[in-house]
């Protein structure tokens, strides 16, 4: 049925009067890409979001941190991921092609696991810093290496050879992980040292944490990093990694946490800061931040205010979904200074 003029009056009367109050009438359509160590979480909260407002889209594309950091800079998507801060050449490089600034948002908590696939071995394995720095040097290329066996010596090691699994693409699971190694080995800091992309010694690569969790799962006797989730979802055995108080620490919701506590109280105001290698007994020592990259000045209002509701909503509602996926909560400290910093989303 044909609307009568009248009829048309009366909506876009009714669309003028919802846009004045604020109101997201039309579907609005956002974009983002970037890290997959939290892929898991965003896209759960992604369609909990578009439940609660079905006329508004979120789509992710899971490419890695370093993809996420090139799509925000040039453009070609509303926000950015990555689990590695953007360096201060990186936001230089953002403003003079955007000109703007770039934001931190941290959104969860999450932890690099050593993921191994050694046939025989059923229990859980300890890894010094220097056994992982060796094996990702290539310097340890056996499973019953001396320094492999001190730390496990109840274990039946293998003598088989070591197969490293990496990225190959430019991720911020990479990035914690080699500054945890960076920070412990200083051979590692010297020759390869700390970036989303490196140049490996040694290993295969993956695309992607689920790549690598692929990696390790169809190939015996390898190791890789992956985020803790992937090696809980896909059944991958992973290690307790010695910390800097000497205790030997499996990665959970609560030795995340653990490692934050101290970085919550001194974070600083653009949340750029590495919880690696932290202090405290019970503290996980490859725990990470991870953070959305958002522009500090919006043109699109629409979109704009999609995006400053969707924060809000990440760091009340949205955090009570988090350890359902293996995720840490972010601390009160670091949400009271998020919600204070989204203010500056013009």
């Amino acid at each position: 049925m044909k609307m009568t003029m009248t009829k048309i009056a009366r909506a876009a009367c009714l669309a003028g009067v919802m846009a004045a109050a604020g109101v997201v009438s039309a579907e609005v359509l956002m974009n983002g890409a970037g890290a997959t160590f939290p892929n898991p979480m965003y896209s759960k909260w992604f369609d909990q979001y578009h439940k609660l407002h079905p006329e508004i889209q979120i789509n992710y594309q899971s490419i890695g941190s370093g993809g996420g950091i090139k799509q925000i800079t040039e453009g070609t998507v509303d926000f950015g991921a990555s689990d590695g801060p953007m360096n201060d050449e990186q936001i230089k490089q953002f403003k003079e092609k955007r000109g703007t600034n770039i934001l931190h948002f941290p959104t969860v908590l999450g932890a690099d696991v050593p993921a191994y696939n050694v046939p025989g071995v059923a229990t859980d394995l300890n890894f010094t810093p220097e056994a992982l720095a060796g094996i990702f040097l290539g310097k340890i290329t056996k499973w019953n290496d001396p320094e492999l066996v001190k730390a496990n010596p109840k274990a039946k090691l293998p003598g088989n050879d070591i197969v490293v699994v990496h990225r190959s693409d430019g991720s911020g699971t990479t990035y914690v992980w080699v500054d945890f190694l960076s920070k412990v080995s200083p051979e590692w800091k010297t020759k390869v040292g700390t970036a989303t992309s490196v140049n490996w010694p040694v290993g295969l690569g993956g695309k992607g944490n689920e790549g690598v969790a692929g990696q390790i799962r169809q190939i015996p006797n390898s190791i890789g990093y992956i985020e803790l989730v992937y090696a809980v979802q896909n059944k991958i055995s992973y290690g307790r990694v010695r910390n800097p108080s000497g205790s030997f620490v499996k990665a959970d919701l609560a030795s995340v946490t653990a490692a934050a506590a101290g970085a919550a109280k001194a974070m600083p105001d653009d949340f750029r800061v590495s919880i690696t290698n932290a202090p405290g007994k019970t503290a996980y020592p490859i725990a990470t931040f991870t953070w959305l990259l958002i522009p500090d000045k919006i043109q699109d209002g629409a979109k704009k205010k999609v995006l400053i509701d969707f924060l809000h909503w990440m760091l009340g509602q949205g955090q009570m979904s988090v350890e359902a996926l293996d995720y840490a909560q972010l601390p009160k400290q670091v949400v009271a200074k998020e919600l204070k910093a989204i203010t500056k989303i013009q």
